[in-house]
């Protein structure tokens, strides 16, 4: 028998092809997303034309080829990805793999659906749900994905304490995230930024190698996490 994808005591409802979480009163949980789920066919037009190249200083073509080259190689994992935002992961994941995509926005995660299901994955799911407080069962999961979005999370302790919790054993957390040391001081980069060093420690702390990896592209720090067994 295929082992649940959701830990015991919490439900799903479909809708849309979404996957929404219900509270002990079965009330739908709810959400305030970034831009409002009104605004969500903006997104990837903000991520390419402001925030790529007038926040991180980078360059949204050079992110991809970077995430193409890291995920080339990868099949037939069960994989999750925080903030999926509009489905981008369509662009570098290859769809032979089992593809569980979570956000807070409704709105973002329709967009998603469209672009993996073009795409040719069949094998996936997305949840409305906080990346710091899941609905997914204990170590369910190879790899975790989270791109340009870990400042955005109300708490990193608590977000790392639950990758640790749904990750198997040897699991491995693929990061993107403006770092301070790295941005335009004149730069203002909303949520909290932390540097290498202050990431490194946190996610050791919990148990994870912490593995920097060498590439350059404005105020981006790229990383890898691997939960010691």
């Amino acid at each position: 028998m295929q082992k649940s994808i959701i830990t015991t005591g919490k439900k799903r409802i479909l809708k849309k092809g979404l996957y929404y979480i219900t509270d002990e009163r079965n009330n739908i949980q709810k959400y305030k997303p970034w831009l409002g789920d009104l605004l969500s066919f903006m997104y990837d037009r903000i991520m390419e034309k402001s925030i790529f190249p007038r926040k991180f200083g980078g360059n949204i073509n050079q992110h991809i080829e970077i995430l193409k080259k890291e995920f080339e190689e990868i099949h037939h994992q069960k994989i999750i990805e925080f903030a999926t935002g509009s489905g981008n992961v369509e662009k570098f994941l290859l769809p032979d793999n089992h593809y569980i995509g979570s956000d807070i926005s409704a709105g973002l995660l329709l967009i998603a659906r469209k672009k993996l299901i073009d795409k040719g994955f069949r094998d996936f799911e997305l949840y409305i749900t906080d990346a710091c407080q899941t609905p997914f069962a204990e170590h369910n999961f190879d790899m975790a994905i989270c791109n340009l979005s870990l400042n955005f999370f109300s708490s990193i302790d608590s977000f790392i304490a639950e990758l640790k919790r749904i990750l198997k054993a040897d699991g491995i957390f693929f990061c993107s995230v403006p770092i301070p040391e790295k941005k335009n001081p004149k730069v203002i980069i909303r949520g909290t930024l932390y540097s290498t060093q202050e990431l490194k420690q946190k996610f050791e702390n919990h148990g994870f190698e912490f593995i920097p990896l060498p590439y350059e592209n404005g105020a981006l720090l790229y990383f890898k996490a691997k939960l010691i067994s």
